[in-house]
């Protein structure tokens, strides 16, 4: 998996793509958490699921259907105050579902279970540039360095690309 601090950087990039108008900054805020969201199975360790099981690491809460239910529960807990509904649906999707696309990009574990509940199978990309990150404490060494190093060049350095892109040409578009 990517590290938890790396997640995010797809939903706040997108966030400034559609700008604070569109968008306001407490649901990028929302997105960060919906990307975070699928690793809410780490508990799967302490309970001793198996790690190939549809309920251990990197399964159910790694699927379509698991992004499309956060989109969906977080959009109905923002219906009264959000009128860009299918909007804020859509980030919210795509918040939750980069989660696991960044993770078919690593080099380690036993792969994605994004079509669960339909297959069990658990797929990465042909390419897969970004180090695996270590759960736990582990992070915190010359492995997580590495890591870290990782994610910047493959998550962080594009993420922030487009968001200062957005930003410049938002900030040089003549009023109509």
């Amino acid at each position: 998996m990517a590290s938890i601090l790396s997640h995010p950087a797809i939903p706040l990039a997108l966030g400034c793509v559609l700008g604070p108008r569109r968008l306001p900054p407490r649901y990028w805020v929302l997105g960060a958490i919906a990307s975070i969201a699928p690793d809410a199975d780490v508990v799967s360790f302490v309970l001793r699921i198996p790690y190939a099981s549809p309920f251990g690491h990197r399964g159910a809460t790694h699927s379509i259907v698991f992004a499309l239910a956060i989109a969906a529960i977080f959009t109905l807990c923002e219906w009264r105050r959000f009128a860009a509904r299918g909007l804020l649906f859509a980030y919210l999707f795509i918040a939750t579902i980069s989660h696991p696309l960044i993770d078919m990009l690593t080099d380690g574990g036993l792969g994605i279970a994004l079509l669960w509940p339909f297959s069990n199978e658990r797929f990465f990309f042909p390419d897969t540039p970004i180090e695996v990150s270590p759960i736990g404490a582990g992070f915190f060494s010359a492995r997580g360095l590495s890591v870290f190093l990782s994610e910047l060049k493959w998550i962080w350095l594009p993420s922030a690309s487009v968001a200062l892109a957005s930003l410049f040409l938002r900030s040089n578009k003549q009023p109509a």
